[in-house]
């Protein structure tokens, strides 16, 4: 039998495996896990809370001996539906937590069929510390980032996607986010990722950018939704030069109306996440939005939100997050494809 081999989370080269297999419970995986790896648990969320009681209540024999019980069912069941018809040459990388008794199961039996079978020295853990500690030292070199600043509704996040399109590097810090950065931002169609995965999407990105070219970043407060940017982003953030879009508040009423169709169509969860920033404003305030929205006066609804809230919120974040004045200040009059495709062009 060849002897199975490990390699630490530095050095690891990920598309140097056929497959990339985490036998992690699948609430462990949903967390975070390494890029394009399935999940093949050899215990399940249930069985491992099994495992766990019959260690503390029982003894850690009784555990073991449960345990590979059911690491030896799950393990063949997995080689029979996936494995099975795999060639000699497949090789996997096997992970789990730390590197432990999960992995070394999962690892020793495919090693032992004739399988090129290698084990991430120290698991999941290891991995996610290298991930922090790369995060930190390529931000500690000086990323040539640009600040696209502007009020709420002059489609900020639209204007990046047309530099990406025109050949610019952006970093979309709300599209891996899955949220639109503010109180009612939620992206409808996902959840927000955990912030260990966002970390690591961050990183990804990152990765695919040169340094010495501009980057386009939106301007953010240090959470989007429920995540945090990294610190060490954040202060590079803070640092950079700022370009404004202005756009007319009329212009951005309407334009917020076409992208938030949900709101509309369920004036409940309208409701429910304008309640986010009720002790923000004045109860007449909040009463007035509630009185417009049951009359299904949307414009003079966002238009008051706009103007009493996410405007002046706006102005005072932007005083106190960036440091640098603003470079320029562009006109837009319109949200639209021709003119974002105009000012995409001035920006390459």
């Amino acid at each position: 039998m060849r002897e199975l081999e490990s390699v630490e989370a530095d050095k690891v080269n990920l598309s140097d495996f056929d497959e990339i297999i985490d036998v992690r419970s699948p609430s462990e995986y949903e967390e975070d896990n390494l890029p394009n790896a399935l999940n093949m648990p050899v215990l399940n969320d249930e069985e491992r809370k099994l495992v766990g009681t019959a260690y503390k209540q029982q003894s850690p024999f009784v555990a073991r001996r449960k345990g590979a019980s059911i690491v030896a069912h799950n393990i063949s069941k997995h080689l029979k539906d996936h494995f099975f018809n795999k060639e000699k040459t497949y090789s996997p990388l096997i992970y789990c937590w730390r590197g432990g008794e999960r992995s070394k199961s999962m690892a020793t039996f495919l090693n032992s069929i004739g399988w090129k079978t290698t084990l991430l020295e120290g698991g999941y853990q290891a991995y996610r510390k290298h991930i922090i500690g790369e995060l930190k030292q390529k931000l500690s070199n000086i990323y040539n980032f640009k600040i696209i600043s502007g009020f709420t509704g002059s489609g900020k996040t639209k204007l990046l996607k047309y530099l990406e399109a025109n050949g610019s590097q952006i970093l979309d810090l709300e599209g891996l986010a899955s949220h639109k950065g503010s109180a009612l931002g939620d992206d409808m169609d996902s959840n927000q990722p955990s912030q260990k995965r966002f970390e690591r999407m961050i990183l990804e990105k990152l990765r695919e950018l040169n340094p010495s070219k501009i980057t386009f970043i939106e301007s953010e407060s240090s959470r989007i939704g429920s995540l945090q940017i990294p610190a060490s982003l954040w202060t590079l953030m803070k640092d950079s030069p700022v370009i404004e879009i202005d756009v007319p508040i009329n212009e951005r009423a309407d334009y917020l109306i076409k992208e938030y169709q949900h709101f509309i169509k369920d004036k409940n969860l309208l409701i429910l996440k304008l309640s986010k920033v009720k002790h923000l404003i004045s109860q007449k305030l909040y009463e007035h939005w509630l009185n417009l929205i049951s009359d299904d006066k949307y414009k003079d609804f966002v238009l008051s939100i706009l103007e009493n809230h996410y405007d002046r919120a706006y102005s005072n974040s932007r005083k106190k997050t960036y440091t640098q004045e603003t470079e320029n200040t562009y006109q837009v009059e319109k949200v639209s494809k021709s003119e974002f495709s105009r000012l995409a062009k001035t920006f390459a």
